[in-house]
């Protein structure tokens, strides 16, 4: 069974912003060097040697579990994004089911 880097998963969370039309980045810096979130991107944490997906839900950069389930593998996680990209995608009507 093939290794999931986190490149891989980078890749997945990069689809799910270009799906959904959310901001590709967590944070943007303005002149003066103060950064604001970008809420409603999608990004990765990385703790307690497993990873998760969230997504920034405030100014102040506060973020929601978009899985609620915690740090899990980095297989894991790829599968739940799969489907999750998926399901975003079955909605829209980019994907068929034969």
């Amino acid at each position: 069974m093939e290794r999931i880097t986190q490149s891989q998963l980078e890749s997945i969370v990069e689809r799910i912003n270009r799906t959904t039309n959310s901001p590709l980045t967590s944070w943007t810096k303005d002149s003066s060097g103060k950064c604001t979130a970008n809420i409603g991107n999608y990004h990765l944490d990385y703790a307690y040697g497993g990873v998760s997906l969230e997504r920034m839900v405030s100014p102040g950069g506060g973020v929601q579990d978009v899985f609620r389930c915690g740090h899990v593998t980095k297989r894991e996680l790829a599968n739940r994004m799969w489907a999750f990209l998926e399901g975003i995608e079955l909605k829209r009507g980019c994907l068929t089911i034969a």
